[in-house]
């Protein structure tokens, strides 16, 4: 293959993603509305097809002007999309869709493709905006790949985790990179051993590209770090990257609730795990970034931008007076 389609392409997996086929030699082109600036407008080997994926017409316009070998699928959130890009797109040599380990519909450790359940999708759900319903309408666009790979298109699916990594708008680490890096208490909730699979945004960005040169008709691929951490070991983790020491405080559901906070306050933070098995994408050739590269990588952008990721967790002034309520113990 030596042609790439990127629908998104311009944001944060999809930026990677275009930066990976570069490195492998692919002629890119990326489609999409223009809506945000565009890292790679003075790039050689990357083209702009500006359109609504959304609005078929556009997308069938791109198909014919790019023919792209491959398409990666970035932005595809109902199940709608996905069914119109496979047919579309049916022509390719891959089509590879962005699900996630949100369609999962079963608590199991860890989860597999192909053995644990997807959640189920109404047709209420399938056309919902609401994050409540994200995991249904990805789950639904996996059901469209397999049924588009039984009619003979060569589409498959790649199932990350919570992924992370340089320009996340979605700042959830961010978070807990700002709190290491401003303070020399960090408050961790309950007792800092729960886990919350992650990705590297690169490593998502190689799967993607191995799937579609590698991967199989109708298959689905999930992607995370291959080495997992709790939470508390996350925040060592960012505060050596950061050259710094902090003392980690642990707080449960009752301490917290005395400064008007609980548990699920905190990004990250899960009561059951969410582990997902790598091992069917390592058999394609697939390597994750070692974690303390990846996090070095992750906070060195982190201090280049002004996202602090408050959205993601109390107030600082909340956890000072749980914090003093600890202290009195």
């Amino acid at each position: 293959m030596d042609t790439a389609l990127v629908i998104g392409g311009t944001r944060f997996i999809g930026r990677h993603l275009v930066e990976d086929l570069l490195a492998h030699d692919y002629d890119v082109t990326i489609f999409n509305r223009g809506s945000h600036d565009n890292p790679f407008a003075d790039r050689d080997g990357v083209t702009h097809v500006e359109g609504d994926r959304t609005n078929d017409s556009a997308l069938e316009a791109a198909a014919a002007e790019v023919d792209p070998d491959a398409v990666f699928d970035c932005v595809a959130y109902k199940p709608r999309e996905v069914r119109a890009a496979t047919d579309t797109f049916a022509d390719c040599e891959a089509y590879v869709f962005i699900s996630s380990g949100a369609a999962y519909g079963r608590e199991e450790i860890p989860k597999r493709e192909g053995v644990t359940p997807l959640r189920s999708c109404t047709t209420e759900q399938a056309v919902d905006d609401s994050e409540e319903t994200y995991g249904n309408r990805k789950a639904e666009g996996d059901r469209a790949v397999a049924a588009a790979a039984e009619r003979g298109v060569r589409a498959m699916s790649v199932r990350p985790c919570i992924v992370y990594g340089p320009h996340d708008y979605s700042e959830r680490l961010d978070f807990w990179i700002d709190r290491v890096n401003r303070f020399d208490r960090v408050l961790v909730p309950g007792d800092g051993t729960n886990v919350w699979h992650r990705a590297y945004v690169e490593d998502v960005a190689s799967a993607l590209r191995l799937v579609a040169e590698r991967g199989e008709a109708g298959e689905a691929y999930n992607v995370g770090d291959r080495r997992l951490v709790t939470l508390e070991e996350s925040v060592e983790l960012i505060a050596n990257a950061l050259q710094t020491d902090v003392e980690i405080v642990h707080a449960g559901p009752h301490e917290l609730e005395a400064g008007g906070l609980s548990l699920d306050d905190y990004v990250f933070y899960r009561e059951y795990p969410h582990v997902l098995s790598t091992a069917k994408l390592a058999d394609l050739g697939w390597e994750s970034t070692p974690l303390e590269e990846a996090l070095e990588r992750s906070v060195a952008d982190h201090l280049e931008s002004d996202r602090d990721g408050h959205e993601h967790g109390p107030d600082r002034e909340d956890e000072e007076r749980v914090l003093g309520i600890l202290d009195t113990l």
